[in-house]
């Protein structure tokens, strides 16, 4: 860590693939240093740097927001930079956010010389090029994931041997209100579509009511699991593909041991960078190309907020827009939008207006599906009024009447 300069920017590596122990030395280098900027995506496990002691000395840049950084990021203590996650291998290439160092985590080089990044490429491609160091951490725990995930060892500056199990996802088992919006979602997707989803209860839901549909492909940011089951099934073949038929195409996996397992050199999977996995013009090309992301709150003209309770940041923009646009503009494809009615606390997610200070990830002009445990309303093409009263049809019940009062104060029409 001595390469570790004051003012430097650093780019770790992040999701399942976090390099834990490099960032530790990270922390314990800039106690002796200033200015340093640390730039990642979400990261896994403890956050040491996040410290009084590193105040002014390094400054955590969170591309995406994790649950260990939300309080730092929300008190002040570390920072949010809002971006499509497409466009942060662009960021890592100008000269103002260009990273000097990498932190990155890989597996003990093949005979050949390759180590692979395993399960996470999202932009450490980008981050290998234009830093002038690379510090990776060579892990025996490392899945040998093939696409674009190998590198040659001549890439690497210093490699550091440290084995540690890649942080693990279990998925949280469903509820009735997921098991009905999973199979609302489930109707809407053909057979010999090309699905896009994320991680969590919902597309774990949609991914279990999928085992009697037929050659899925799977395009996506991120693979789970669920993924990985309807494969061992026979149900996701990818035959129908237009890019990369026959391949599970995604940019990072998270999810349990078996999943890691399962993507181990294994040629079916196909990791690949982020600015590939979200390019509106490579996902287009899909016929019949469906995705399913989540939401916080969605207004009655069809704003979707998926990043902020308010102004408190919880995630990211992540790659929602890029994959609401790509499969919206795909013959035959569906972007769909799955939320519960209600929060855990009985409050609506669908509102007469969002929060102050909340940011619309997906406009309104963008949105076409929205699903809850109540339905689905399609809301291309329709009017304002007609767009509120279909989300209300969706709304929890004991939330509808409150909703239409609204709905009339917004619109003399309605």
């Amino acid at each position: 860590m001595a390469a570790v300069r004051s003012e430097s920017r650093v780019y770790a590596q992040g999701m399942a693939s976090t390099p834990h122990h490099l960032l530790a030395g990270l922390t314990e280098r800039c106690h002796q240093l200033e200015g340093v900027k640390l730039y990642h995506l979400h990261l896994e496990g403890p956050t040491p740097w996040i410290t009084p002691t590193l105040d002014n000395r390094l400054r955590d840049i969170s591309l995406f927001v994790g649950a260990n950084l939300r309080a730092a990021v929300n008190d002040g203590r570390a920072s949010y930079a809002p971006l499509f996650l497409s466009e942060v291998p662009w960021l890592l290439g100008q000269p103002q956010f260009r990273p000097i160092v990498a932190l990155i985590n890989v597996s003990p080089p093949d005979r050949h010389g390759f180590v692979s990044l395993g399960p996470t490429l999202e932009a450490v491609l980008a981050a290998i090029e234009h830093a002038d160091i690379v510090i990776a951490q060579i892990n025996r725990h490392v899945p040998r994931a093939l696409g674009n995930a190998l590198i040659n060892v001549s890439c690497i500056t210093y490699g550091v041997l440290w084995d540690e199990p890649l942080d693990l996802s279990v998925a949280r088992p469903g509820d009735p209100i997921t098991d009905a919006i999973g199979r609302h979602v489930a109707e809407l997707i053909p057979d010999y579509a090309t699905l896009q989803m994320g991680i969590g209860r919902i597309p774990n839901a949609v991914l279990s009511q999928l085992t009697g549909h037929k050659d899925l492909g799977v395009h996506s940011e991120m693979i789970s699991d669920g993924v990985r089951v309807l494969t061992e099934q026979g149900v996701i073949t990818g035959r129908h593909k237009v890019t990369n038929p026959g391949h599970i195409v995604a940019t990072f996996a998270m999810g349990s041991q078996a999943l890691f397992d399962f993507i181990d050199d294994n040629p079916a999977v196909s990791m690949r960078e982020v600015d590939y996995t979200n390019n509106t013009a490579v996902i287009r090309r899909n016929p019949r190309m469906i995705s399913v992301n989540s939401a916080i709150e969605v207004d009655l003209t069809g704003q979707v907020v998926a990043e902020s309770i308010g102004s408190e940041i919880v995630s990211g923009v992540g790659g929602q827009m890029d994959f609401v646009r790509g499969a919206s503009l795909a013959v035959e494809g569906k972007s769909i939008i799955a939320l519960p009615s209600r929060t855990s606390s009985g409050h609506s997610r669908i509102v007469a207006s969002l929060r102050p200070g909340a940011g619309v990830t997906t406009t309104r002009n963008h949105v076409q599906y929205v699903v809850t445990e109540y339905g689905v309303a399609e809301l291309r093409g329709q009017s304002l009024e007609e767009r509120g009263r279909l989300l209300i049809a969706i709304a929890h019940p004991d939330d509808r009447d409150s909703l239409m009062r609204a709905a009339k104060e917004l619109w003399r029409s309605f």
